[in-house]
C-alpha cells in the first residue's frame, strides 16, 4: 500500500505582516470540518508515520496542539487511538493507532489518499478573496509611473495600463509578435497590492481542492510566523492551514483548453486540482497568444460570461455536486490579432483594448543599452546606429521590443564560439540580423571579412 502525500508548500521566505492571515481556530468546530473528516485525516496521518507526537501531529495538519490534542482523545474514546509513550510534557505525548484505527485509516485511504494540511472551508475561502480583491486597491498615476520606472514604456501606455487596472475588467493587449505584451502582462503585477493569504487546500462537502501551487503562489514570511506551526497554544496566532504570499500571476498560452479550466480530479491521489482561474484570485490571470489556443476565442468567452459579469464561477464536484467560488482577478489577454479579427461579444466584455506597437528610436536605444549589459557585450554608438540608420530602414522591420536583446544574444554567442571579445562590429550585426530573422545578405556582403571578427585577428 501506497500513501500519496500532499504536496507540501515550502516554509515562507521574507518578510511581511502576520495580520494578513486569518487566526488560528480554537475549537475542532472553529476549522469548518467535520469532525469525521479530521478523524480520517488524522488516522491517515499516523498510518503512514507509525507514531506521532502532538506537535508533530500539529505541524502536518497545520493545526494547532492543543486542538489535535482534543481530535486524538476523542479518538482514544473510540478506541481508535492509543498512547505510546509519555514524556516530560504533554507535548511529548506519542501516539498511536489501535487495530480499529487501522481499519478507520484504511477505510478512509480507499475513498481518499489525500493527506497534508487540514483543508479550508469553500465559504471561510470565498469571504477570505473578497476581503482581498485587488480592485479594492486603486491604481494611482504616481503609483503606476514608480512601479514600471525602470522599465522602457511610454508614459503613455503606462498611463493606459494603470487606469484598466483600475476597471477591474478584462484587458486586451495587441500588437505584432515581440513587441513585449507578455512582458508587459506580467508586469502589471508591479501595480497589485500585497501580499494575500492562499489556502493550501479547500473543502467541499470533505472533498479536497489543492490550491496552493508553488508555481503560481511565491510565500513570503514574517519571523512571528513561525510561531503558528507546532504548540500546543494556538491563541493569538495565525491559521497555518494559509500561506502569506504575493499576488499570483498565472500564466496560459496556447496549451489552455476549456477541459483546464474545470476542476481536475486524479483518482489515484483522491482530491482535486484547482483550475488555474482559481489559483489566480486576488492576482492575474494572463491569456497568453489569444487565438493560438486549441479552444477558440468565442467558446472561451462563452465558458467565462457569467465569471467576468457577476465575478464569480460554478465547478461541478465527480458525483455532480456543484459550488461556487469567487473570480476576484484581473484577467488579462494577449493576441498578435486585431481586435477587428476578434468576435464583436468578445469584444464587448473587454474593457480596455490596449495596442503595443514598434517603439520609438529613444526607446529602441534604451532598450539596446540595457541588453548591451546583461549580455556583457560593450556599448558602442556606431553599432547601434549601424541599426537604426541600415538594418532596420533596408529591411523594412519596426523596431520592436525583442529586437535589441535577441539580436546581442546572437552576436555573444557568436563571439564566444569564434573566442573573441564581444563586440558591435558591422559585421557580425549583420550576421546576427541574417541569422535571427533569415533575411537574405546583399550582394557581397556574405563573403565579407567583417562577418567574421576572427578573420581580423593578428
Amino acid at each position: 500500500m501506497h500513501l500519496l502525500q500532499f504536496p507540501h508548500a515550502p516554509a515562507p521566505r521574507a518578510a511581511a505582516s502576520a495580520g494578513s492571515l486569518p487566526a488560528a481556530p480554537q475549537t475542532l468546530e472553529d476549522t469548518g470540518l467535520s469532525t469525521g473528516f479530521l478523524t480520517d485525516l488524522l488516522a491517515k496521518t499516523l498510518l503512514q508515520g507509525g507514531t506521532g507526537r502532538l506537535v508533530e501531529l500539529g505541524t502536518r495538519l497545520c493545526l494547532g496542539g492543543a486542538l489535535v490534542d482534543t481530535l486524538c482523545q476523542a479518538m482514544r474514546r473510540d478506541g481508535l487511538l492509543e498512547v505510546t509513550r509519555r514524556g516530560q510534557n504533554e507535548a511529548d505525548v506519542e501516539f498511536e493507532l489501535t487495530l480499529a484505527g487501522r481499519a478507520r485509516a484504511l477505510d478512509a485511504f480507499s475513498r481518499s489518499a489525500y493527506l497534508g494540511p487540514a483543508p479550508v472551508p469553500a465559504e471561510a475561502y470565498a469571504a477570505r478573496v473578497q476581503v482581498q480583491a485587488a480592485d479594492r486597491h486603486p491604481v494611482t498615476l504616481r503609483g503606476a509611473r514608480a512601479a514600471f520606472a525602470g522599465v522602457v514604456l511610454a508614459d503613455e501606455l503606462v498611463d493606459r495600463l494603470g487606469t484598466a487596472m483600475n476597471a477591474a475588467r478584462p484587458m486586451l493587449l495587441h500588437g505584432p509578435a515581440g513587441s513585449g505584451k507578455t512582458y508587459i502582462a506580467r508586469g502589471l503585477a508591479r501595480l497589485l497590492p500585497g501580499p494575500v493569504a492562499v489556502p493550501h487546500a479547500i473543502s467541499v462537502q470533505d472533498e479536497v481542492i489543492r490550491v496552493f501551487d508553488p508555481l503560481c503562489h511565491r510565500p513570503v514570511s514574517d519571523p512571528g510566523l513561525s510561531a503558528t506551526r507546532g504548540g500546543l497554544d494556538s491563541r493569538q496566532r495565525a491559521d497555518a492551514r494559509w500561506m502569506l504570499c504575493e499576488r499570483p500571476v498565472v500564466a496560459c498560452g496556447g496549451e489552455l483548453t476549456l477541459e483546464m479550466l474545470d476542476l481536475g480530479f486524479d483518482p489515484r491521489a483522491g482530491y482535486y486540482e484547482a483550475p488555474p482561474h482559481l489559483k489566480a484570485n486576488n492576482g492575474l490571470f494572463i491569456v497568453d497568444d489569444l487565438g493560438r489556443q486549441r479552444v477558440t476565442p468565442r467558446e472561451l468567452m462563452n465558458r467565462w460570461i457569467v465569471p467576468m459579469e457577476r465575478r464569480h464561477d460554478h465547478l461541478t464536484l465527480r458525483q455532480g455536486a456543484r459550488f461556487t467560488v469567487p473570480f476576484e482577478l484581473m484577467l488579462v489577454f494577449s493576441s498578435n490579432l486585431s481586435p477587428r479579427d476578434l468576435d464583436d461579444a468578445f469584444l464587448r466584455r473587454i474593457g480596455h483594448k490596449i495596442e503595443v506597437g514598434p517603439v520609438d528610436a529613444p526607446a529602441y536605444a534604451r532598450i539596446f543599452e540595457d541588453a548591451c549589459a546583461d549580455e556583457g557585450v560593450p556599448f558602442d554608438a556606431a553599432g547601434l546606429a549601424h541599426l537604426l540608420e541600415r538594418l532596420h530602414p533596408r529591411h523594412g522591420r519596426p523596431l520592436l521590443a525583442c529586437h535589441p536583446r535577441d539580436l546581442l544574444r546572437l552576436v555573444a554567442s557568436r563571439a564566444r564560439y569564434l573566442e573573441v571579445e564581444p563586440t558591435l562590429d558591422a559585421g557580425l550585426l549583420d550576421w546576427a540580423w541574417r541569422t535571427h530573422f533569415g533575411d537574405a545578405a546583399p550582394a557581397g556582403a556574405a563573403a565579407s571579412a567583417t562577418a567574421d571578427p576572427s578573420r581580423r585577428q593578428p
